[in-house]
């Protein structure tokens, strides 16, 4: 016999997943369908309440660049506006799209996963908030003066609004997923899937590993750029590395003889 789902106002840190009553198949769906509801409900108050901004956004993402962009086909400028419109949107809503991600799986989860998944949820926005800050405010206007002038005396160039924005826009979303490193870190660690110490042993090769991470996101090929992006990934793996230290908690092993495999009972 399956169980309702539960209602979207419970607490999820009150279900314990191996308590015998795991939900059936359908009470996933019907529980995947609330949730896909308020995450498409989100997005559309978020890009509603975008429009009136849209064209200053634009101008605001636009000024490092030292030229006038341009639109080469008759409908780019409209896909930039509705493109913008649009990220406006997923920015406005990620709260409640990042809580009803986690609320979803958070079932799957020992009662103090869920807790320390939970207790990590504002982070999240800060951080990844942070790291658009910082690419848009440290990292793009240096990235966008180097590229301007790199043979700026053989080639005239004239970049295009729809190819300067999705540009941005990469550079932004990924600066700022990389951000979220110390709470990746610090969920992993509260799991007892890493530890600080082993983490802190392991420094140089998450160096190397931060510097691909940096080549691929900078733009530019210069070493500058390169070490504007790597010296606070780097200073956040450390950050993370604390935290795994504070903590830490051993994963306990999970019992199949806890687990309900759905079988009835006679």
């Amino acid at each position: 016999m399956t169980q309702q789902a539960p209602p979207l106002d419970s607490d999820p840190l009150d279900t314990d997943p191996f308590d015998g009553s795991r939900m059936g198949l359908l009470d996933h769906l019907a529980e995947l369908r609330n949730r896909m509801i308020w995450i498409v409900g989100a997005l559309l108050f978020g890009v509603v309440a975008s429009i009136a901004f849209v064209e200053p956004v634009i101008a605001f993402i636009t000024s490092p660049v030292e030229e006038k962009l341009i639109a080469i086909g008759p409908t780019d400028t409209i896909f930039v506006f509705f493109k913008v419109m649009f990220v406006m949107g997923v920015i406005v809503g990620m709260p409640v799209l990042v809580y009803q991600i986690v609320a979803f799986i958070a079932p799957g989860l020992y009662p103090h996963e869920k807790r320390g998944l939970f207790l990590l949820l504002p982070g999240v926005m800060v951080l990844f908030f942070g790291g658009a800050a910082f690419a848009n405010f440290v990292m793009l206007p240096v990235a966008v003066g180097f590229l301007q002038n790199f043979l700026g005396d053989v080639i005239d160039q004239e970049w295009t609004v729809d190819r300067y924005i999705g540009f941005f826009t990469r550079i932004v979303f990924w600066i700022g997923v990389a951000f979220e490193t110390p709470l990746v870190i610090a969920f992993l660690a509260r799991i007892g899937l890493v530890s600080g110490p082993r983490l802190l042993g392991m420094w140089r090769q998450a160096i190397v590993i931060i510097s691909v991470v940096a080549a691929m996101i900078t733009p530019t090929i210069d070493p500058i750029n390169m070490t504007i992006v790597m010296l606070p990934l780097i200073s956040l793996y450390f950050l993370g590395v604390g935290l795994a230290y504070l903590l830490y908690k051993p994963r306990a092993p999970r019992s199949f003889d806890e687990m309900d495999w759905g079988d009835d009972e006679e």
